[in-house]
C-alpha cells in the first residue's frame, strides 16, 4: 500500500516557479482508500496552486486541520467555494481564539482560524473532533491529546488564547499518521506540543517504528543541544527520514546534513511517497 502527499503551499518556493508561496501549510494526501487535505494554508492560495500540480480538488473527500492558527486554517472557507467538503477533522478546543502577545505595550495580534463553529453549521460541514486516535482508513490515522513528557519542549509564552488570554497549551493540535512500510510516517502542522511528545505518543499507541517525520516541527527557536537530543531520541523510535518545512527553521535542516537521518527540505510543489 503506497500513500503520497503533495505540498500545495508552504513558506518557500521550489523549482516550479508558477506556484505561489505564503507563510502557511497545506498538504494534499492520497492513500489507497482516501483523498483529503491536511491543513489549508492561510488564504486559499493552496487551491489556486492545486491545478498546476495535477490535483483535482473535486476529489477531496474531507479536510483535517492540525490546529486553529490562521496559517493552517485560514484557507478552509475558500476550499468550500471549490468543493463541497462535508467533514472537517480537528482537535478538541479548536474554537478557542488564538493570539500572539507582544512583549511590550499590552498588544495582542489575532492568530485564529477566521471562521466559527456557527459558520460550520451554516456551511453544513460536520466537525469531527479527534482525541487520542481516530482511524481515517486502513493506512491513515489522526492523533491528538499528546502527553507532555519532554521538559525541554516548551511553548513560547507569547502564544495565548481565550477571552482571558491565558497561555496556549495547544491541546487542539493533531497530527496525521500514514502507513510507511513496516512502520509509519508522522505528518505535522507545527508540532507546538513538541515533536518528541507527539512522535512518542504515535509510537506507543500504534506499537510501530516511526520511519519519517514530515512537516513543521517548530524547532526554529531551539538550541543546538535541544536539536541534537531531539534527533537522538527520534532515531531510537526508528526514524530514517525528516522532510521539514514551514516553522522548522534553518538550524535543524543544517544539523540533518551531518546526521545519520536522511533530511530534505519541503517546499511548495514538492511531493513524497510512503
Amino acid at each position: 500500500m503506497v500513500s503520497s502527499l503533495k505540498v500545495l503551499v508552504e513558506d518557500t518556493g521550489s523549482e516550479h516557479l508558477a506556484l505561489g508561496k505564503e507563510h502557511g501549510l497545506s498538504l494534499y494526501v492520497e492513500t489507497p482508500q482516501s483523498r483529503f487535505v491536511f491543513d489549508c494554508g492561510a488564504s486559499g492560495l493552496a487551491w489556486r496552486n492545486a491545478p498546476f500540480m495535477g490535483v483535482n480538488l473535486m476529489q477531496v473527500e474531507f479536510a483535517a486541520i492540525s490546529h486553529a492558527h490562521y496559517d493552517h486554517a485560514g484557507g478552509f472557507p475558500s476550499l468550500l467555494e471549490r468543493v463541497k467538503v462535508k467533514k472537517l477533522y480537528t482537535g478538541r478546543g479548536f474554537w478557542e481564539e488564538k493570539f500572539a502577545q507582544a512583549e511590550e505595550g499590552g498588544k495582542y495580534t489575532y492568530l485564529g482560524a477566521g471562521f466559527t463553529e456557527e459558520d460550520l453549521r451554516r456551511w453544513q460541514v460536520e466537525q469531527i473532533p479527534c482525541d487520542e486516535i481516530r482511524s481515517l482508513d486502513d493506512a491513515a490515522w489522526l492523533m491528538g491529546n499528546f502527553p507532555r513528557r519532554e521538559a525541554m519542549e516548551t511553548i513560547p509564552e507569547r502564544f495565548v488564547c481565550g477571552a482571558d488570554k491565558h497561555r496556549d497549551d495547544f491541546g487542539d493540535e493533531i497530527c496525521l499518521v500514514l502507513r510507511e512500510g513496516d512502520g509509519v510516517a508522522v505528518i505535522t502542522g507545527c508540532s507546538h506540543p513538541g515533536i518528541l511528545n507527539m512522535v512518542k505518543a504515535v509510537h506507543e499507541r500504534l506499537h510501530l517504528p516511526v520511519r519519517s517525520v514530515v512537516g513543521g516541527t517548530h524547532l526554529k527557536e531551539a538550541s543546538t543541544e535541544r536539536i541534537d537530543r531531539t534527533l537522538a531520541k527520534l532515531r531510537v523510535m526508528g526514524l530514517r527520514r525528516m522532510a521539514l518545512c514551514h516553522c522548522s527553521g534553518d538550524a535543524v535542516r543544517a544539523r540533518l546534513k551531518e546526521d545519520a537521518v536522511a533530511g530534505c527540505p519541503l517546499s511548495t510543489g514538492d511531493m513524497m511517497d510512503f
